[in-house]
C-alpha cells in the first residue's frame, strides 16, 4: 500500500527531528540582535543549500536576510514560510525565535520532499529584526520591495503559553524624538540658553494630556534616553524613544501625526529645534485569514494539541505587514504553563525545554501539512484567497 503525502511528511520530520532540535539549541545558545544574526542566518542558509534550495542573500537592505526557494518546475501554488531568528537585548531568545526560525525551515524542507510529486514552489523568507531596533522589522522591507507579490500564502508558528490561532495585533510606529537647544551655565548665564530638557518635559506632558483624548485601544509610551549630563549645565540636547500603537494603520498614522505635532509645539515653546523620525519600518495590524486558521486548528488538533480561543490581548508583529499582501497566519503552540510570559527569563528557558523542542516539531508538522494540503486542494486555496481579498477591501 502506497504511503500518503501526509505520512511522508510526518515520517520525514520524525526521522530528522533531532538535527533540527540541535540547530534550535545552537541558535538559542548564540543570541544575536536584529540585523546582526550572522551565525543564525548562516546556519539556516547552509542547511537549506544542502537540501537543494536556491538562496539569495542580503535582502532589501538587511544583510542577514535571505530568500530560499525550491521550485518543483511543476505548475502549482507557491507556499512560503517565515523564519525569524533575532534575539532580545539582555534577554536572548526570550521570544523563542530559535523555535520559529528552525520550525519554518524544517517545514519548508519537509514539504520539499513531496513537492516534486504534487507540484508547486516552496519559499522560505529569512526575516531579520522582528523585534525591531535600528532598521528593524525586515518583513515590512520585504513587503515594500514586492517580495510577497507572487506568493499564495505565508505560514509560520510562534511559541506561547497556550496553543491558539492567529490573534489581532496592533499597528506600531517606533520613533526617535530629539530636541536641540543651546547650552549655558545654569546659574551664571542661563538667560542665553535654550533648554532642550524643558522641551522634552513639555513634550512628555503634552503626550500625557493627549492620552485622555485617544481611543481605548490606542497607546503612546516612551522613555528618555538622554536628558542631559550635569545638573549645573542647561542641556542643549535630549533624546527620547516612543512607541505609538493603534488597531489599524489608518488610525495609527493619525495618532503618530498628533504626537509629532506635540513635539513641534514643545520645540516652538522652548525655542529649540527638533527631530521626529521613525527608527524602523512601520508595523501594520494583522489582517486575519479565518479559513487558513481553521486549517491550522485542524492539524494542531490531529497532532494532539488543545486549541484555545481565549482572549490573549494585543501585541505587534511585522508579520502583520505580510498579511496586508497575502493570506498569512501567526498562531502559537504551547511551550509552557499558562503563567508563562514572553520576553522574560522563564520564556527564554522554555524555548529550549523538552516542551519547547516538542513544540518545534509539532509546529513544523502542522505548517508543512498545511502547505501540502493547500497545494493539492486548489478549491480551498481559492476560497482562502477570496476571503483575504474581501477582508483587505473592507
Amino acid at each position: 500500500m502506497s504511503i500518503t503525502i501526509e505520512q511522508r511528511i510526518l515520517d520525514y520530520i520524525d526521522q530528522h527531528k533531532w538535527d533540527y532540535i540541535d540547530m534550535s539549541h545552537q541558535i538559542h545558545g548564540r543570541p544575536e540582535l536584529g540585523n546582526e544574526e550572522i551565525f543564525a542566518s548562516r546556519l539556516l542558509i547552509e542547511h537549506l543549500t544542502a537540501h537543494d534550495f536556491e538562496v539569495e542573500r542580503d535582502i532589501a537592505g538587511h544583510s542577514t536576510g535571505f530568500i530560499a526557494t525550491y521550485d518543483s518546475e511543476v505548475e502549482g501554488p507557491t507556499i512560503s514560510y517565515l523564519a525569524e531568528y533575532d534575539a532580545l537585548p539582555g534577554l536572548g531568545h526570550a521570544c523563542g525565535h530559535n523555535i520559529i526560525g528552525t520550525s519554518s525551515m524544517f517545514a519548508a524542507i519537509a514539504l520539499k520532499q513531496v513537492v516534486d510529486d504534487i507540484g508547486g514552489k516552496v519559499i522560505l523568507f529569512g526575516c531579520p529584526a522582528e523585534e525591531g531596533g535600528e532598521n528593524g522589522s525586515a518583513k515590512a522591507s520585504y513587503v515594500k520591495e514586492g517580495l510577497f507579490d507572487e506568493v499564495d500564502v505565508a505560514l509560520m508558528i510562534h511559541p506561547g503559553n497556550e496553543t491558539y490561532p492567529t490573534i489581532p495585533t496592533l499597528a506600531v510606529d517606533v520613533l526617535d524624538i530629539k530636541f536641540y537647544g543651546q547650552s549655558a551655565h545654569a546659574s551664571e548665564n542661563a538667560e542665553e540658553a535654550r533648554n532642550a530638557l524643558d522641551a522634552m518635559l513639555s513634550y512628555f506632558n503634552g503626550v500625557a494630556q493627549l492620552r485622555q483624548h485617544i481611543k481605548k485601544t490606542e497607546r503612546v509610551h516612551g522613555v528618555i534616553l538622554d536628558g542631559g549630563q550635569a545638573a549645573n549645565i542647561i542641556p542643549d540636547f535630549t533624546h527620547a524613544r516612543f512607541y505609538t500603537r493603534a488597531t489599524t494603520r489608518k488610525d495609527l498614522d493619525i495618532l503618530t501625526s498628533r504626537v509629532h505635532d506635540i513635539a513641534r509645539g514643545a520645540a516652538i515653546q522652548t525655542g529649540c529645534d527638533f527631530e521626529f523620525e521613525p527608527i524602523q519600518n512601520g508595523v501594520n495590524e494583522f489582517i486575519k485569514a479565518p479559513l487558513l486558521d481553521q486549517l491550522f486548528e485542524h492539524y494542531a488538533t490531529e497532532l494532539g494539541e488543545e486549541v484555545s480561543h481565549d482572549d490573549f490581548g494585543y501585541g505587534s508583529t511585522d508579520t502583520g505587514n505580510v498579511s496586508h499582501v497575502v493570506p498569512t497566519i501567526h498562531p502559537h503552540v504551547k511551550i509552557g504553563p499558562r503563567s508563562l510570559v514572553g520576553h522574560t527569563h522563564r520564556f527564554r528557558e522554555a524555548a529550549v525545554s523538552p516542551m519547547g523542542d516538542d513544540a518545534l516539531i509539532k509546529g513544523a508538522k502542522i505548517i508543512a501539512l498545511m502547505g501540502a494540503k493547500l497545494i493539492q486542494d486548489t478549491t480551498l486555496l481559492t476560497e482562502i484567497q477570496k476571503e483575504h481579498q474581501h477582508k483587505r477591501e473592507k
